[in-house]
């Protein structure tokens, strides 16, 4: 699409080309940091204390290596995941494509809701509206005449305000910063489960795929444009990661001070703990921008991977946006939010991302895919070791489909 073109040549990385880079990188993270990342990250510290730097840390290690290595073979083959996919073995794009986007309908009608709920905090609008408004404000983006540079920007602005609002209330908590800093390196339990559960959550299902298909759409494609990319795809975790150290120390404050957070609402009451009703408004306008933002990267990136598999997927690609979005706040507004489609669609994610970087690592070693490039021998590790982790993840996942039929 036109408004999608924002062209780099060697050497050229001009300020338009880095601002899609940034905007690419914040597509990533805000993908990320939805109404259950915000809320599981508030679980997490409460149940593991301090120690739960250590899994921060462990978690973004791991996200590294599957981020970068997704982001460089879709730059160096200039192809969305779907179409790396089919070339690696012949429909294996279109059970991706699938998977991706009933995962990616699935937890729009999540970040809906969250939205909804975000709205509600803020101006005492019932949920439902809330969720109605929002779905209108994310359209809009989509219609803009410049849609890739409206998305860019509105997942900076909100992304920067989230971080902001969040220190804000850390620094009200006064967390004990000295321990988490000592527990980060040097933790007094290990668990593994959280660490997987955090995987998933970052760069699971179509997460890590959102910035490295904004990329492709600006035109920020080649060898030349490696060490950008290497870099964005870096700083999208980074991103994320720094939401995610603020909110644990502004929760760790409160569970610290030894105050027990609702077990219905729990970042929702380390808020209003840590500041009272201004506390609670600020979780308002965090909670709606997390979930808002995701709605926006989930819609984008779920059609995205539909958009070489059909000819109408191309040819009206923001209408199918729009009419992903429209389906999610319909079943969210008339249906509620259906849990066993959530408990599906989180399977499936668990099962995704040992395919998609499965996908990636091979297709890093293909010349008619990526040409005479050769990924870094300790990248390619880096990622098999990521394949191995997230496949015990994907096992783990697929208790939850088992659910469904008990």
């Amino acid at each position: 699409m036109a408004d999608f073109e924002i062209k780099t040549k060697t050497g050229t990385a001009g300020k338009a080309s880095l601002g899609a880079l940034l905007g690419a990188a914040f597509l990533m993270a805000t993908s990320a940091i939805g109404p259950g990342f915000v809320t599981q990250t508030a679980v997490f510290t409460q149940q593991y204390m301090a120690n739960f730097a250590f899994i921060i840390l462990a978690s973004v290690i791991l996200d590294i290596g599957a981020q970068m290595n997704v982001w460089r073979v879709i730059a160096i083959s200039g192809m969305r995941g779907q179409d790396v996919a089919n070339k690696v073995l012949p429909g294996l794009g279109y059970f991706v494509a699938f998977l991706v986007a009933l995962g990616g309908l699935a937890f729009n009608i999540g970040n809906i809701a969250g939205a909804g709920m975000g709205m509600n905090v803020m101006f005492g609008i019932t949920p439902a509206m809330g969720a109605i408004i929002s779905a209108m404000i994310a359209i809009f983006i989509f219609l803009s005449k410049e849609m890739g540079k409206a998305m860019d920007a509105f997942a900076k602005v909100l992304g920067g305000l989230m971080i902001l609002l969040t220190l804000y209330v850390a620094i009200i908590t006064r967390p004990p910063v000295g321990e988490a800093l000592l527990r980060t390196f040097v933790p007094t339990e290990v668990p593994l489960l959280p660490i997987i559960t955090l995987l998933g959550g970052t760069v699971g299902g179509y997460i890590t795929f959102a910035g490295g298909h904004r990329l492709i759409d600006a035109g920020i494609t080649g060898i030349e444009n490696l060490r950008e990319v290497t870099r964005g795809s870096v700083t999208g975790i980074i991103i994320a990661s720094v939401m995610r150290v603020v909110l644990f120390l502004a929760v760790l404050g409160v569970v610290a001070a030894g105050h027990k957070l609702d077990p219905a609402n729990p970042p929702a009451s380390a808020f209003q703990l840590a500041a009272g009703n201004i506390g609670y408004k600020l979780f308002g306008v965090v909670f709606w921008s997390a979930a808002i933002t995701s709605v926006v990267g989930a819609a984008y990136t779920s059609v995205s991977f539909l958009r070489s598999l059909a000819s109408t997927f191309e040819n009206n690609y923001k209408w199918w946006i729009i009419a992903f979005i429209v389906a999610s706040t319909v079943i969210f507004v008339t249906i509620g939010k259906p849990v066993k489609l959530l408990i599906l669609a989180g399977a499936l994610n668990g099962l995704i991302l040992p395919i998609t970087l499965g996908t990636m690592l091979i297709a890093s070693k293909r010349k008619d895919i990526v040409g005479e490039y050769k990924q870094p021998t300790w990248l390619m590790l880096f990622g098999i070791l990521v394949v191995i982790v997230a496949i015990y993840a994907g096992v783990l996942s697929l208790k939850g489909i088992t659910d469904l039929f008990k």
